[in-house]
């Protein structure tokens, strides 16, 4: 491959981009205790509580007699 030419001087270089953020939020997804990573928690917890909600409206036992915690 040959090597490439410099950039003539009217050429702008290259801009880096800023760091991805979520589509809701200006955060930038992180690992550890983060605003971002709290929200996706907080929205996985909703999910599980209403499926939960519909297992049992659906089954009509509770969880935790579904689960075989209780009898």
């Amino acid at each position: 491959m040959p090597p490439s030419a410099p950039l003539p001087a009217d050429v702008p270089s290259p801009q880096l981009e800023p760091p991805a953020t979520s589509a809701t939020t200006n955060d930038v997804p992180a690992f550890g205790w983060s605003t971002y990573a709290e929200r996706v928690n907080g929205r996985f917890a909703m999910v599980g509580f209403a499926a939960i909600l519909l297992l049992e409206a659906l089954s009509g036992q509770t969880f935790l007699q579904w689960a075989g915690f209780v009898s």
